[in-house]
């Protein structure tokens, strides 16, 4: 009995061993192929025997079965639970998940950057060089390359977890978990404009309305007859020229205030200089009026 449990054992460690490397298992390892039928039909994977190997895939069917229970939860209101539900569906669909895609991501702009902070380095000490050179070196550093996923044989899939779940994470006020449920959706299918218009509510609610704007922008080009989308643009375009307007004028009030301090020690302020403008050109002269 116990050479048995040991057994049962070591034919799991097999079995999941394969599932994680998404190799093939050499048979020769297992003395019972009866027994890792068994085993594979009850964890839900499918089990093959040809050619000389097992391989052992998990099935996308647990994935599809939580997102449907997902989407009643979400029906009626009960968003905590369809947002447990739609996780499950992430873990159980197969391949590499969005955590580890965001990894990549992350790490390839991270060396997108320290390549970009190198190739300025390398300009600075190049300065006298030949203008064309330096001018042609400036259109290499100006081209960024694009993170391009690994493939997903399930990546639509995928999207529409990590989409749905942050629709729970709207109403659930966890916004930066929601923009980066959105943003594992996009990589894996940059068409999505459900996920953009999602990403933009959740920009929108965390003030970055600049980063709304573009995506409602974006969601607009997949989408050009969408009444929706369109009053989403006119409306965060009128939120978003209300801020550079009060940002301008908080900035001018600054500089104004900076210049009266240096001007302040030859007894002038900036209300002693003029802009006049030329009604012709269009320039301005700046004149000088003496206080009275």
């Amino acid at each position: 009995r116990e050479g048995t449990i040991n057994r049962n054992k070591y034919i799991l460690y097999i079995r999941r061993m394969a599932e994680k490397s998404s190799e093939t298992v050499d048979p020769n390892l297992i003395q019972d192929e009866k027994l890792i039928s068994g085993v594979a039909s009850q964890s839900g994977t499918t089990s093959a025997i040809g050619s000389g190997a097992i391989n052992l895939e998990p099935s996308i069917a647990r994935s599809e079965d939580k997102k449907a229970d997902g989407n009643n939860q979400f029906k009626s209101g009960a968003y905590l639970e369809a947002y447990d539900l739609y996780t499950e569906a992430i873990e159980a669909c197969p391949g590499i998940s969005g955590n580890e895609i965001l990894k990549m991501r992350d790490e390839f702009e991270s060396k997108e950057r320290e390549k970009a902070w190198s190739r300025y380095n390398e300009e600075r000490k190049c300065s006298s060089a030949d203008p064309q050179e330096t001018n042609s070196s400036d259109s290499k550093q100006n081209q960024q390359s694009e993170f391009i996923p690994p493939k997903h044989e399930h990546w639509d899939k995928l999207s529409v977890y990590h989409c749905n779940r942050a629709a729970c994470l709207l109403h659930l006020g966890k916004y930066d978990d929601a923009i980066r449920d959105c943003e594992v959706a996009l990589i894996l299918n940059p068409r999505y404009s459900k996920a953009l218009i999602r990403r933009m509510s959740a920009y929108e609610k965390s003030g970055r309305t600049e980063e709304a704007l573009k995506d409602a922008k974006h969601a607009l080009e997949f989408e050009p007859s969408s009444t929706l989308v369109k009053k989403s643009v006119d409306r965060l375009q009128k939120i978003e020229d209300q801020r550079m307007e009060q940002l301008k004028e908080e900035t001018l009030s600054k500089l104004k205030d900076l210049g009266n301090n240096v001007l302040g020690n030859f007894g002038l302020s900036l209300d002693n200089f003029k802009a006049n403008k030329d009604p012709n050109t269009g320039s301005y002269s700046i004149s000088f009026e003496q206080n009275p």
